[in-house]
C-alpha cells in the first residue's frame, strides 16, 4: 500500500531511521550488554526489560523501513479546482469556517490543520470542487461541509 507523504516528511523519517540504526542500535545492545553481566538472565528483570527495548526498536526501525520503501511524494497540488492530497482548503461548516490540509496518513496532524485523505472528512472531500457540498457522518450526526476555497 502506498504511503503519501511530503519530501520534507519523507527526509524526516530517513533522519529518524538513520538515528535508530547508528544510535539507538548501540544504546540498547550496551543496556544488554550490561544487564548480561547482573548474573542470572532467568530472574534478570534488566536483562528483560533490554531484550523488550531491542524488540521495539526493531519494529519501529521495520515500520521506518517500509514506509519509506513504499513512500509516494506528494506535491503541493496544482490543481487548484478539485481537492486531491497536497491541497490546502477552506471549508465552512456549523457556522465556522476551517482551514486544511490534504496530507497522507503518515502526516496527518488535525491540531496542526493536517487531515489525511483517509480520514472520513478528507476521504469525502477529495475529488470535490469548490462551492460543492458533502455530508459526512461523525459521531454526532451527519454534518454538513461546503467548500469555499481550495489552494
Amino acid at each position: 500500500m502506498q504511503k503519501f507523504i511530503s519530501k520534507e516528511k519523507l527526509q524526516e523519517l530517513i533522519e529518524e531511521l538513520k538515528y535508530l540504526k547508528e544510535v539507538r542500535r548501540a544504546q540498547v545492545a550496551e543496556k544488554i550488554s550490561n544487564a548480561k553481566d547482573l548474573g542470572d538472565l532467568s530472574e534478570n528483570a534488566e536483562y528483560s526489560e533490554a531484550k523488550e527495548d531491542q524488540a521495539l526498536l526493531e519494529k519501529k526501525i521495520a515500520e521506518l523501513e517500509d514506509t519509506i520503501e513504499r513512500a509516494t511524494i506528494v506535491q503541493k497540488s496544482a490543481n487548484k479546482n478539485i481537492v486531491s492530497i497536497g491541497s490546502t482548503i477552506k471549508i465552512k461548516y456549523n457556522g465556522q469556517t476551517k482551514k486544511y490540509s490534504i496530507v497522507g496518513s503518515e502526516e496527518a496532524n488535525p491540531s496542526q490543520g493536517k487531515i489525511s485523505n483517509e480520514s472520513p472528512l478528507g476521504n469525502a472531500l477529495m475529488g470535490h470542487r469548490m462551492g460543492d457540498s458533502i455530508e459526512v457522518k461523525t459521531p454526532k450526526g451527519l454534518v454538513k461541509y461546503t467548500i469555499l476555497k481550495i489552494s
